[in-house]
């Protein structure tokens, strides 16, 4: 029985992985989508969305299904319930990336309004995050973990700067409102990504050290 459930934890492992390296992409996908204006890219991701929500669900329950059958304790309890966070995180993950994938056609029709700076500073911080997240899964990295959380606070600055820049533009000209609130839930999109990433993290902490550090970064 603890043979067939380390064959069965294995197979979900690289599962997940998989799942991880598809919303990878999506972000990626949809932030070039945003800044490069590609209205092809972010239907490329819209349209893989139903992909990521069917393996959503296939993950979540073979991790009920082990948990069932197997009943198992300790570590192999805390990685399954780690999964089931994660695969929960990932498949909102992809969710935000279709969510900037359509502010990038709506701003598709205003090609002059310039994207913030700071979003492409938020965006490889935002994926960087992403990444680390994953290798701290993979290689049940506490440290690295540890290192994803520390960066959350740089892209709510970011986001603070995009947010105050997006202002005064909506202000120079009643033009500049419709594209500027696009690109305002973009950065804010990406912010909450950044979010899901941390959770991941925290997640990964719990999966290596057993401790529960939700609400608790101070001590980090």
């Amino acid at each position: 029985m603890t043979k067939h459930l380390d064959r069965e934890l294995q197979r979900l492992r690289g599962e997940l992985v998989d799942q991880f390296g598809v919303v990878e992409q999506m972000i990626l996908l949809a932030v070039r989508s945003l800044v490069e204006r590609r209205t092809d890219l972010a239907d490329r991701v819209i349209d893989g969305d139903e992909a990521v929500d069917i393996n959503d669900i296939r993950i979540e329950e073979e991790c009920l299904k082990l948990l069932a059958l197997h009943q198992p304790v300790a570590t192999d309890m805390r990685w399954l319930v780690t999964v089931v966070k994660a695969n929960s995180d990932l498949e909102r993950m992809a969710d935000l990336a279709c969510n900037i994938a359509e502010r990038a056609k709506s701003l598709d029709l205003y090609p002059l309004f310039p994207i913030p700076d700071e979003i492409v500073q938020m965006v490889t911080i935002c994926t960087g995050m992403v990444r680390n997240a994953l290798d701290s899964f993979i290689e049940h990295d506490s440290k690295k973990a540890t290192g994803v959380i520390r960066q959350d606070d740089l892209i709510d600055e970011l986001n603070r700067v995009v947010i105050d820049q997006l202002h005064e533009t909506m202000k120079e000209s009643v033009d500049n409102i419709e594209p500027a609130v696009h690109c305002f839930s973009a950065s804010r999109h990406l912010e909450r990504i950044a979010d899901l990433a941390e959770n991941i993290a925290e997640d990964v902490i719990y999966l290596v050290e057993g401790d529960i550090v939700r609400h608790k970064h101070e001590i980090l």
